[in-house]
């Protein structure tokens, strides 16, 4: 393989990725994004020279635009980060969700068959399987976390639209044995993340000393991964995978959000803000947690980073950065 169609490479984990393959990687890349609120040429300032790499604004379900695309530019393989991701976003209007996470998914595939590409693969989440319930009082030997046999259950339109996606993905291997790759990841964290998540979110209130606005009582649990050891599993897997297969990304780091707010505030410590309790959201999951034992058995694997360690390295970065953090609140 030689030339990659990355879309969605503009957001949060997709920037990420594409500084990532072309340090680690020889590969062309060509980055597909349509530059909605989320998506961010700041975030690829440093590299948008490379002589491998190619940016193209553009928008996965728009068909005609996307045929000429692979017309021209014949690739070899497609890893699409291009997807609708904020559950409050979907919950307020589900259209664009439905437009991206399905119908782009769809345009995809379709064309990936047309001009026969060799890989596809489909970057995923831990929300289409649902939630785990009240589980983490338990002890950690007998708490349920999510295999990649667990059923998919998703609660939220985000959710549904990122699973029927999936599920386009392992029909299109089944049907026509195209030779796709999905792999689900917990939540990320990091540089470049859109300052409406939930990190970067009370980060930069803390930064103003604003209120804190935390949904329900703060005890829903999310199992937190640093964006560049997901960037290194979606490589490994990319290249390493057998076709049809599903791999879970965690980060073996799970934290309430409340532990959360209470470690950003530790963290900004000119900081005088103070946590609210607002309403809770609807739909919102108690516990996601990974099982990635799969992609550590079978292709070595393994988070470099723990929770304690890379959080205070990815604050560093958005105090350093702070026009970038208001240009992207200007968006909000």
């Amino acid at each position: 393989m030689n030339k990659i169609l990355v879309t969605g490479g503009a957001g949060f984990i997709g920037s990420n990725f594409v500084r990532h393959i072309l340090a680690e990687r020889d590969y062309e890349i060509v980055n597909l994004d349509k530059l909605t609120y989320a998506g961010n040429l700041e975030n690829l300032r440093d590299i948008e020279n490379h002589k491998r790499y190619k940016f193209v604004q553009g928008d996965i379900a728009d068909k005609p635009f996307m045929h000429d695309l692979f017309e021209a530019e014949k690739f070899d393989a497609v890893i699409n980060f291009a997807a609708e991701t904020h559950v409050d976003r979907s919950i307020e209007n589900s259209d664009p969700f439905i437009n991206a996470n399905i119908i782009g998914t769809h345009v995809l595939l379709e064309l990936a068959r047309k001009f026969k590409i060799k890989k596809y693969h489909q970057v995923s989440t831990d929300e289409v399987y649902g939630d785990l319930g009240d589980t983490g009082h338990l002890p950690f030997e007998t708490r349920p976390f999510f295999t990649e046999d667990t059923p998919l259950n998703p609660n939220c339109p985000y959710a549904a639209a990122k699973t029927s996606g999936d599920v386009l993905v392992n029909s299109w291997h089944e049907t026509y044995g195209m030779h796709t790759v999905i792999t689900r990841c917990s939540n990320n964290y990091g540089p470049y993340q859109f300052p409406e998540k939930l990190i970067p979110f009370f980060l930069f209130k803390s930064m103003n000393n604003e209120l804190l606005p935390l949904y329900g009582d703060g005890l829903n649990i999310r199992d937190w991964l640093y964006v560049l050891d997901h960037c290194e599993a979606i490589l490994l897997a990319f290249e390493k995978s057998a076709a049809g297969e599903v791999w879970n990304i965690g980060g073996h780091n799970e934290k309430t959000n409340l532990e959360i707010v209470e470690q950003i505030k530790n963290n900004v410590p000119e900081s005088r803000s103070e946590i609210e309790f607002v309403p809770d959201r609807k739909a919102h999951d108690r516990r996601y947690a990974m099982d990635a034992t799969k992609l550590q058995k079978e292709l070595g694997w393994t988070p470099k980073h723990t929770f304690e360690q890379a959080l205070p390295k990815t604050i560093e970065w958005y105090l350093a950065n702070r026009e970038w953090v208001e240009n992207c609140r200007a968006k909000i």
